[in-house]
């Protein structure tokens, strides 16, 4: 039998990810890491002049390092994210990469239409129903969009289909704020009609494959083959 990793094992793997993290923030956002380190010294002082006024110092000093090290640990969180929204944005099949980490049930089939240009519909299968992300400009993306809503149509029969794009002009959602949009969509179906739904939809025939993550910028989509005649 394999033996399990332990806690100790587990624990280094933890330490180095954040160490790598850390790396990056303190290259893409100078501010980032003092913001967090102030964050948690603000909790721990915070914890001590508590302890001051009321006379317990020694309790209230060891459960404001606990505090402190929760808050550093939040808001480490939240600049990280923050900092990965800013370096993703503008980039080709960086919605793609955002869908994919959002919690909770979702089917995400990146790069389902696209163009010479890059532009993307990627789609995402949940209890809302189905939900068509565009990235690029609105000039252009209108038309994949609409291509691909008229595609599945017949598949998704009643089941409402929702067209997002994502980008910074008027009438586009940022990035940053994709994941949060989609999460307010009402949940109009069951988990086993979302789950018929996507048998439905994998049926229907892929029009192109893309590779995962967000794409380099000035890459250019490889031409389809030609079909052969005989």
């Amino acid at each position: 039998m394999a033996n399990k990793p332990d806690d100790g094992a587990e624990r280094p793997g933890r330490i180095k990810q954040i160490r790598m993290i850390a790396k990056v923030l303190r290259q893409a956002n100078p501010k980032a890491l003092p913001l967090v380190f102030g964050a948690a010294i603000g909790t721990l002082v915070l914890f001590v002049v508590l302890g001051l006024v009321i006379g317990q110092i020694w309790f209230m000093v060891p459960l404001g390092l606990l505090a402190a090290v929760a808050v550093g640990m939040i808001v480490f969180g939240q600049v990280a994210q923050r900092t990965q929204y800013k370096m993703l944005a503008g980039q080709p099949g960086a919605a793609a990469s955002i869908l994919e980490s959002m919690r909770g049930k979702w089917t995400v089939t990146p790069a389902v239409s696209g163009n010479r240009n890059l532009d993307l519909v990627h789609r995402v299968v949940g209890r809302p129903g189905v939900i068509l992300v565009a990235e690029g400009p609105s000039t252009r993306v209108g038309q994949l969009l609409g291509a691909e809503k008229k595609r599945i149509s017949r598949a998704a029969q009643q089941v409402p289909i929702y067209d997002l794009q994502v980008g910074e002009e008027d009438g586009q959602i940022p990035i940053g704020k994709l994941q949060r949009h989609i999460m307010k969509l009402p949940r109009n179906l069951t988990k086993p009609q979302v789950a018929e739904l996507n048998d439905r939809l994998r049926a229907l025939p892929q029009t192109m494959k893309m590779p995962k993550g967000p794409i380099p910028k000035g890459a250019r989509m490889p031409k389809a083959p030609k079909p052969r005649t005989r």
